[in-house]
């Protein structure tokens, strides 16, 4: 499988969540991956990359058709939960940001 997202063509939107993590796991592993499945479930999501270095920094892309989806997602009841995990439990920092890509290529066909 693949690392990269297979978007469709431009526009459409991305949301770059980077992170620093608290020590240690506390049930962040499980949650993450049960978020990663509910979000591709979501109507309007195009797919997503992720990734974590040793010292806990990471960044998370998720592409999405729209706005609306995006904002959809943030209000999912069970991502609100996990939002409020993640202010007081898994990070010690994050930022998101929310982009229209206008443009991509690629060295070879994805």
């Amino acid at each position: 499988m693949s690392p990269f997202a297979k978007t469709p063509k431009p526009p459409y939107y991305a949301v770059i969540f980077t992170s620093k993590r608290t020590e240690g796991d506390k049930g962040y592993e499980k949650l993450a991956e049960e978020m990663a499945m509910l979000a591709a479930n979501q109507p309007g999501f195009l797919g997503a990359e992720s990734v974590r270095n040793a010292e806990g920094f990471g960044v998370t892309v998720s592409y999405w058709d729209s706005l609306d989806a995006i904002r959809n997602w943030k209000a999912n009841d069970a991502h609100l939960i996990a939002q409020e995990k993640g202010k007081t439990v898994y990070y010690d920092n994050y930022v998101t940001r929310i982009c229209k890509v206008e443009r991509e290529y690629s060295l070879r066909e994805l």
